[in-house]
């Protein structure tokens, strides 16, 4: 399956809450992402992306390890993605360590989720800060076929449409590189 996404910086963070929550309720989580590569940076030359996750929220804790292919589409990002549950993330870190992956970033996303049908799909509207970069982003995202991407994309843009943003308010910045930059200044 091929996350399709879209991403915007937001102005008006208070609105945009109150626009998501018509259409759901919001979940509030913490991801805290550590993004692997090998010591040459292969994957992220690749357009690759391996990441273990642990979301923190009212439901308690899980993780996930989520490998993600080079993108099948420049102007959005989008990047076929295949993603399994973890029960012991400790363990998934010393079993990729021992591999020889490096720890290339890690780092907190602050985000409010609002799952919804919209346009026949399930979307997961995402409101996102994070902590060391300055600025709050919205991603709206729905899962497609391969051969479905464009007409996912489009559902995705009527969304963020319909919840006052226009095709120039999408970025296609990552959090990975906003945060590598960050540190670095």
């Amino acid at each position: 399956m091929i996350e399709a996404e879209l991403k915007v910086r937001v102005s008006d963070p208070e609105g945009v809450v109150h626009r998501l929550e018509q259409l759901a309720v919001g979940r509030a989580e913490v991801y805290r992402d550590t993004y692997y590569d090998t010591p040459e940076k292969t994957l992220g030359s690749g357009d690759r992306e391996l990441r273990l996750r642990t979301v923190r929220g009212d439901e308690g804790e899980s993780s996930f390890l989520t490998y993600k292919e080079p993108r099948v589409d420049d102007a959005s990002g989008s990047k076929p993605e295949h993603e399994t549950r973890v029960e012991v993330p400790d363990a998934v870190h010393a079993m990729l360590r021992g591999l020889g992956y490096v720890v290339s970033i890690a780092f907190e996303k602050h985000c409010r989720n609002y799952e919804f049908d919209a346009r026949g799909r399930h979307m997961l509207a995402t409101l996102v800060e994070v902590p060391d970069i300055h600025g709050t982003f919205l991603e709206v995202e729905t899962l497609s076929k391969d051969d479905e991407v464009d007409s996912a994309l489009e559902d995705v843009r009527a969304v963020l449409t319909d919840l006052g943003f226009a095709d120039g308010d999408v970025t296609t910045e990552l959090y990975t590189d906003a945060v590598a930059a960050r540190r670095r200044s």
